[in-house]
């Protein structure tokens, strides 16, 4: 469980309040207006972004000090996920061992691990060759070998053509579903969340509301959240 209590940020002239607790093994898709701080939850639990005040729990520990590479999560972003002058063989490696100096059972893992994203070939071409879904999918294997029970996922797919948008949200539903995982989604796209999130979590006006299950949060008709569907009152 992710538990955020009483949690306060603050950056210039932006704030946020957190309050919530994300159950295990849930996706959950964060919406909400641009600039309102979806991004900012997201970077606050990977510990890139620290709170000025309140707690952080994953599973009854307290990780609210602790550094990002300490943290039992995986971060996907919209870009920048692959390191250009690494092979895709290597770029899923390192997130094993930064050393990548691998056991024979591990580089069986990055192999399992590339055949699982549909990339069971390409472990020897650099990203240049890459669309930007395999681009994506080489960031997802690295989620796969680092074995992470938290995934973070920001609008990892937004510049992808929609009908590969689709079949890449399909394949983290997936992942999430084999590995047990707990998924938090950024996006712009209303229908992505009703297509493959169990609970939906609004952010808008410096306050991140609590998870709700996503027929109920469409279903709702409080003002802030009409206005961002574009539904009229």
């Amino acid at each position: 469980m992710i538990k955020l209590e009483k949690g306060f940020y603050r950056h210039q002239d932006f704030s946020l309040q957190i309050d919530l607790e994300i159950a295990d093994q849930n996706f959950c898709a964060i919406l909400g207006p641009s600039g309102a701080g979806k991004s900012t939850l997201l970077n606050i639990i990977a510990g890139f972004e620290s709170l000025s005040s309140g707690t952080l729990n994953i599973n009854g520990h307290d990780f609210t000090a602790a550094p990002p590479a300490a943290r039992p999560i995986s971060m996907v972003f919209q870009d920048h996920n692959v390191f250009a002058h690494m092979t895709v063989q290597d770029n899923v490696a390192i997130g094993i061992d930064p050393s990548l100096k691998l056991s024979r059972a591990q580089l069986v893992a990055v192999q399992a691990a590339l055949e699982r994203v549909g990339l069971g070939h390409y472990g020897a071409r650099l990203p240049s060759h890459l669309s930007g879904g395999e681009r994506q999918r080489v960031a997802l294997a690295r989620v796969l070998v680092r074995q992470s029970k938290i995934l973070l996922l920001d609008e990892p797919f937004a510049a992808l053509d929609p009908g590969l948008r689709l079949e890449m949200l399909k394949l983290v539903q997936d992942i999430t579903t084999e590995r047990k995982l707990t998924t938090l989604l950024v996006t712009h796209q209303p229908d992505e969340a009703k297509r493959v999130a169990q609970s939906v979590i609004f952010v808008d006006g410096g306050v991140v509301q609590k998870p709700q299950q996503t027929n109920t949060f469409f279903s709702q008709t409080l003002p802030e959240v009409a206005k961002y569907l574009g539904q009229s009152n």
